[in-house]
Parts: structure tokens; C-alpha cells; sequence
């Protein structure tokens, strides 16, 4: 079995990404990048989420010498030109505060009104070989952002988010329901033809 590095320390995310990928198929044994501790974590540097991906992806790879999957992922608002876009998780400052987050993203939008309140999640979802083979993929998911945050489940903006076609936000879907619509759901089976390609 080969073993797959998750480029994330994050719980949360590990969490989701072992459900997506178990569902899909997948038998790889998958590990956060908690499992290597001395891996420093990488800068997100690139200007896209395709290219902060692919950074995270290689530099695992090359410092574990293991195939390594990496996304990058955040809320893009229309009335904000895509905003807060790759700078999602530090929004308020600082790196991962997803209440302050939350909450000055919400008074920055006070004022719109609903029709107006169009955004989507996106993701990229990278795999990169020690070798320096990659692969990166995309995906989205489209909504309307709520005044106020509801539901417990999920993490960051999800809260806020509720999916076209869905009176919930996607922090009230089970972890199933929104696996199956989620950004991230869509981007990593979509890398599955190419992680299967890749690794054989």
C-alpha cells in the first residue's frame, strides 16, 4: 500500500479528505503532514490557488520522498472582484482564525443586499511525485452568503456559505452531503484519474 501525504496539519481537513478519497475508492494509506514534524510548512507564496497547491505538493514530496497531496482552497465573494480568495485563512490577520474571519467578512459585506451576495467556494487539488511528476485540478462550489453564521459542522466559511439550490449552510450539511457538492469533494475526484495514472 502506498503510503500518501496530506499536505495539512489541519484536523479538519484530514477528516474530510480521507472520507472523499475512501469513498471514491481509493485504498492509499493517507497521513497528515503532522506525521512528519520536522517538515517545516511551506510559504504560500504563488498567486493562485493552483500554485500554492503545487508548492505545498512538491515540497512534501521532496522532504518525505512520498507522493504528496496538497490543496489550496478559500470563499471568493463576486462583489469583492474574488476576494478574500488565497488570503481566506488570514483574512483578519492572523493564519487560521476563522471566527475573526467570519465576522469581519460580514461586516465588510453589511450593506449588500441579497441578490448581491453571489460567491463560491473554490480548491485546488495538487499531487506531486518525489520524481517531480504533478498534477492539479479545480473545483468549485457556488452560493449565496447568509448575514449571520449557521451550523456546527465544517470549518472556516462554511458557516456563511449556502449552496445554490440548498436552504442550509454548508456548516448544517452532514459531512456526507457536503462531500458530494463540496469545492473540495469535486477537486479531489477529479485528481483521482491522475493520482490513479501517477501512482499506479
Amino acid at each position: 500500500m502506498t503510503r500518501l501525504i496530506l499536505a495539512t496539519r489541519n484536523a479538519g481537513k484530514i477528516t474530510e479528505l480521507r472520507s472523499i478519497l475512501a469513498d471514491a475508492g481509493l485504498t492509499h494509506e493517507l497521513v497528515g503532514a503532522d506525521a512528519y514534524p520536522d517538515v517545516p510548512d511551506v510559504k504560500e507564496t504563488g498567486v493562485t490557488f493552483a500554485e500554492n497547491a503545487l508548492l505545498k505538493a512538491h515540497a512534501l514530496a521532496r522532504a518525505t520522498g512520498l507522493p504528496a497531496v496538497a490543496d489550496d482552497s478559500g470563499l471568493c465573494v463576486d462583489v469583492m472582484n474574488g476576494a478574500p480568495g488565497i488570503f481566506s485563512a488570514r483574512w483578519a490577520g492572523r493564519h487560521g482564525d476563522d471566527r475573526a474571519n467570519l465576522d469581519l467578512l460580514l461586516a465588510q459585506l453589511a450593506d449588500i443586499a441579497d441578490e448581491h451576495r453571489g460567491a463560491h467556494f473554490a480548491c485546488a487539488a495538487a499531487l506531486a511525485l518525489p520524481d517531480g511528476r504533478e498534477a492539479v485540478v479545480e473545483g468549485q462550489l457556488r452560493g449565496t452568503l447568509r448575514h449571520a453564521p449557521a451550523g456546527t459542522n465544517g470549518f472556516g466559511y462554511d458557516p456563511i456559505l449556502q449552496p445554490d439550490g440548498d436552504t442550509r449552510t454548508c456548516a448544517e450539511l452532514t459531512p456526507t452531503e457536503k462531500n458530494t457538492i463540496s469545492h473540495r469533494g469535486k477537486a479531489f475526484r477529479a485528481l483521482l484519474p491522475p493520482l490513479r495514472a501517477l501512482l499506479g
